[in-house]
């Protein structure tokens, strides 16, 4: 079966605003106000949590350690949790794009460096959930993307075999995951970073869910290698 293997965050639903004012808590409740920005930060929640205190601690002029960063997580992550999907939407024409490949025979799931849990709980409040057939986050393995393993997990999962797969994501840590699971890469071009990636040198951008059949259609081969 032909699959197609989505990241989550800033490729299906942009979580920018909901992360950002997770790792903010963090710092406005020992009174250090709201170091990030919804908007001129939003590149930056979609490399993650962690990602998100080391940038907030270097605007406080405190250069953190990972020690501090790695005390604060839990802390974000509790935020983060219980305030998921406040301001969280699916980007325009995602889940009429995931419901066609499904129609037209499609395996679809979803590879991420969201926690598992977390990820199957946003799907389940967006309301789709039951529209992917696969779901590996950043704990389901040991490893986490850009490892390939977590890629190929979400493909053999899904029913899927990986050299007629493609990821669809919106960053480096997908360009490189692709590459080392050896499959085609399509990265969006509706996200904050979207300046960056034609330098990635996917094997397709996409700018809009429209093109996805299309992309799909051309870059997995219809029958298996011989």
């Amino acid at each position: 079966m032909r699959t197609v293997i989505f990241d989550l965050d800033g490729t299906l639903a942009d979580t920018s605003r909901d992360l950002i004012a997770a790792a903010n808590a963090c710092f406005e409740e020992v009174g250090l106000g709201l170091p990030l920005d919804p908007v001129t930060d939003a590149t930056t929640a979609f490399r993650g949590g962690r990602a998100m205190l080391r940038l907030a601690h270097e605007r406080l002029g405190s250069a953190a350690d990972e020690d501090i960063v790695t005390i604060q997580y839990p802390v974000f992550l509790d935020h983060y949790a219980r305030n998921i999907d406040r301001h969280t939407v699916l980007y325009p024409g995602a889940r009429a794009a995931v419901e066609r490949l499904r129609r037209a025979g499609y395996a679809v799931g979803i590879c991420t460096n969201k926690p598992e849990g977390l990820a199957e709980v946003l799907l389940g409040r967006l309301g789709v959930r039951e529209l992917f057939d696969s779901l590996v986050g950043a704990d389901t393995l040991p490893v986490r993307k850009p490892a390939s393993a977590p890629y190929r997990a979400a493909v053999e999962r899904a029913g899927g075999d990986v050299p007629r797969s493609i990821l669809v994501g919106d960053s480096e840590t997908d360009r490189e995951t692709a590459r080392a699971a050896g499959v085609p890469c399509v990265l969006v071009t509706f996200g904050p970073a979207a300046a960056a990636m034609p330098g990635l040198k996917p094997d397709a951008l996409m700018g809009d869910f429209d093109e996805l059949h299309a992309l799909a259609e051309r870059l997995i081969p219809r029958e298996a290698a011989e």
